[in-house]
């Protein structure tokens, strides 16, 4: 096992453009880090950076403690599982996994017995004889880990591993891949854009917008105090609804004021966000989707602040149902925001009024119509506030 670290490390490609900026993390011995983002943010470049595929342009890798950057990519004791599985259509199973073992010239025996155990970590046993078109999707990416695993590398690096598979057997590699890394106790680096592979598996998460890392922290922080609109926008699906919003004093304490509605926010939300500062000054609101819901299938209103909203669209889950609303506020727009959200709620709600588009999970078996009248309850403990200008979240 090993650590990595990459000290301020960017790629500058030769027409100028920086791909990764800056890049400054430290993945511990045996975690499981996850580097999620949108396409084009310069995630896979910085795994393939860590690889040893691209060369650094800027800043130093630490690998087990050892500066890497001029080391070469078979001399960095690195397993990378691809999204392609890159297997050899002409060799077996137990051929493609022992292709490393066979590469170096190990014993034969010794090459045998690893084969072995490394398909009976993976359920392979029965599928060694076999060619990979005689494969499932899954079987594939099983055979790819591993020929990656037989190695016994210091680090795993895995880019996208599982976009090629449907999202049923997505579910169960998720938990497959999770539960092997923590038995085998490998440092491993995991490149998603999915942000629901990110929650669910890693350790910790980093996020990265354009090259430049937002936040690394556990999924649950990132998920609770995302620490700017880019964050807040981009982990949640649905997104974080955001509107802006007006700060001001009321005879109970803080208000928030969203179009029409005027928020009590919880006076213990108010001082860990610093809104006294922010009396009379606009402030961009976000709130989750899960923070608001509706009335029960008998009817019954649910606890909170009850927020009067008109139904505008309708999408049942089966677990669960997401009701879009228009909140008659102001709509928070920025590039980070559109980013993050791609394009935001506009494109899903039937926005038949001014204002913005607002998404609420509902019961599954409530009774809610297009074009009903109902409350939609709010906890105000959960109410997110950013800064309209640095786009950061108030109180980091």
């Amino acid at each position: 096992m090993a650590d990595i670290r990459l000290d301020g490390i960017g790629k500058r490609f030769p027409n100028g453009f920086w791909a990764v900026r800056d890049l400054s993390l430290t993945i511990d011995e045996a975690e499981l880090l996850v580097l999620v983002g949108p396409s084009g943010c310069g995630k896979t470049t910085a795994l393939r950076m860590v690889a040893g595929l691209e060369d650094i342009s800027a800043g130093d890798l630490y690998i087990g403690g050892r500066r890497v950057n001029d080391v070469l990519e078979r001399d960095r004791d690195i397993a990378m599982v691809f999204q392609n599985y890159a297997l050899y259509p002409h060799m077996t199973v137990a051929q493609n996994i022992a292709f490393s073992l066979r590469l170096s010239k190990r014993p034969r025996k010794e090459i045998r017995e690893r084969v072995e155990e490394t398909a009976r970590l993976l359920g392979l046993e029965e599928l060694l004889d076999r060619r990979p078109k005689q494969l499932s999707g899954g079987q594939k990416q099983r055979v790819a880990m591993g020929r990656a695993i037989i190695r016994k590398p210091q680090v795993f690096l895995m880019d996208e591993p599982l976009s090629n598979l449907d999202a049923q057997l997505r579910v169960h590699m998720r938990g497959e891949i999770e539960a092997l890394q923590k038995r085998l106790g490998v440092t491993t680096v995991y490149v998603t854009h999915d942000q629901v592979e990110a929650m669910t598996m890693g350790d910790r998460v980093a996020v990265l917008r354009a090259g430049e890392l937002q936040q690394v922290d556990t999924p649950t922080n990132v998920y609770d105090r995302p620490v700017n609109l880019f964050v807040a926008g981009f982990i949640g699906s649905p997104p974080m609804n955001l509107a802006r919003g007006t700060v001001e004093r009321g005879e109970e304490g803080v208000l928030v004021r969203l179009g029409s509605a005027t928020l009590p926010v919880p006076a213990e939300i108010a001082r860990v966000r610093g809104l006294d500062a922010w009396i009379g000054r606009e402030t961009i609101v976000g709130i989750r989707p899960e923070n608001l819901q509706g009335p029960s299938a008998d009817g019954r209103p649910a606890g909170g602040f009850q927020l009067p909203a008109t139904i505008d669209r309708v999408e049942a889950l089966g677990s669960s149902l997401l009701a879009f609303f228009t909140l008659d506020a102001p709509p928070a727009t920025s590039a980070a925001i559109a980013e993050a959200t791609g394009g935001g709620l506009q494109e899903v709600a039937l926005i038949t009024r001014e204002g913005t588009p607002f998404c609420a999970t509902f019961e599954p078996r409530s009774a809610v119509r297009v074009g009903d009248r109902v409350d939609v309850s709010l906890d105000t403990h959960r109410l997110h506030f950013f800064d309209p200008e640095s786009e950061s979240a108030l109180g980091t």
